[in-house]
This record gives structure tokens, C-alpha cells and sequence, in this order.
């Protein structure tokens, strides 16, 4: 099974008032935390932007051979972001990530992915049923079929595309838990707050 690591980066942040994937963290940007873990899983990497102009911020900061996509679409939407990724990934699986979770746990990836096969999409869920599409793992070509239709349809989020899937397991997080017992790889930053937050648990070494 061949893997595929999507980050989607293209999002705007009112809150920061700048590209949130390029904030500082630890001294490196938001996306390098999250790039340098999907390089632990996955053979393929790719980064979707929204405009050319970020994609010419971001290429200096990756390696060689880093696929660097910009949206096909006007639009900004995990939907959209999600299209674009899915449209250039060759791998038979690819994982879904946002640019903002820094603590994304190579063990919870391996997970879903070694559970994945015959699957169309293996996803995290909350005991409340708030689910994590954003980091799951899908079957590529059945998820690209799955996400135009969506977008033909109007829709902007990832629910719609994840209706149209006829497999989908979902891994309840308290089974995560096990292996990522703080659950921070979910952890997303949103706010200065969260930032200041983050950089904490990297210097008190309590990510996991």
C-alpha cells in the first residue's frame, strides 16, 4: 500500500492576521511540525496553498521533490483543499492534515493507515460523535470521485464528501488514547492563546 501525507495550508486566519502555517513554533514554522511528522508515514508529501504567491513563500522551506499544489479553485475550503490534494496524491491511501496541529502523532497515523485497507476512510471520533476528517485517512480514488461530486453539489466541508464514501470506519479516540494518552495530536492552533499554549508543552516536554 503505498501512502500518501496531504497537508492542507491554504486557509486564511483572521485571528493571526497572517498565514497561520508560517507562525513561528519552537523556532519553525507551524507546517514544518506537521511536515516533518508525515515524513515518518508517508512516501509521498503535499503541501495545498491557496495562491500562487503563498506557494512561492513556501517552497524554500521544504525538500526537494516537495509537491507544492495550489487550489484549482477560487474558493477556500477544506473541501476544496481536500480536491486539490487528492487530484495530485499517487498513493493508494492518503492522510488528511491541517497545517495547524503540530503535535500530530506518527503513531496515531500508522494506525489508521494499517487499518485502512478496504476501506474508503478511516476516521477519528469523539465519544460525543465529533468527528476528525482532518486527521484521517482515505482510499485516494474513491475519496477524489467522492470530494468533486460533493463540490458539484455546492458543499464547502468535508462531511458531504465523507456521506458519499460506502466504507468508513471510525476509530473511537478513547482506542487513540492508548497510544497518544494526552491526545495531543489533535491539537490545533487557533489563537495567540493556543500558541503560547503549545510552545508550554514543548518546554515542560508534556505533548504526549
Amino acid at each position: 500500500m503505498s501512502k500518501t501525507a496531504i497537508i492542507l495550508a491554504g486557509g486564511v486566519s483572521r485571528r493571526f492576521g497572517q498565514d497561520k502555517g508560517l507562525i513561528s513554533l519552537a523556532g519553525k514554522p507551524l507546517v514544518m511540525h506537521v511536515f516533518e511528522k508525515a515524513c515518518l508515514v508517508a512516501e509521498e508529501l503535499i503541501v495545498v496553498v491557496g495562491s500562487a504567491t503563498q506557494r512561492d513563500l513556501y517552497l524554500p522551506l521544504f525538500p526537494k521533490g516537495t509537491k507544492i499544489v495550489v487550489d484549482a479553485e477560487e474558493l477556500r475550503s477544506p473541501l476544496v483543499g481536500a480536491l486539490s490534494g487528492f487530484t495530485s496524491a499517487g498513493g493508494d491511501y492518503s492522510v488528511l492534515l491541517p497545517c495547524d496541529t503540530p503535535f500530530v502523532s506518527k503513531e496515531v497515523m500508522d494506525l489508521l493507515f494499517h487499518v485502512a485497507p478496504n476501506m474508503d476512510a478511516v476516521i477519528p471520533r469523539w465519544p460525543n460523535a465529533y468527528i476528525e476528517p482532518l486527521q484521517a485517512v482515505y482510499r485516494t480514488s474513491s475519496t477524489l470521485r467522492a470530494a468533486q461530486e460533493a463540490l458539484d453539489k455546492g458543499e464547502v466541508r468535508l462531511l458531504p464528501m465523507i456521506m458519499l464514501l460506502k466504507k468508513v470506519r471510525y476509530i473511537s479516540t478513547m482506542v487513540i488514547q492508548e497510544i497518544n494518552p494526552r491526545l495531543t495530536t489533535f491539537f490545533n492552533i487557533n489563537t495567540p492563546t493556543d500558541l503560547r499554549r503549545a510552545e508550554n508543552l514543548i518546554k515542560r516536554s508534556t505533548v504526549m
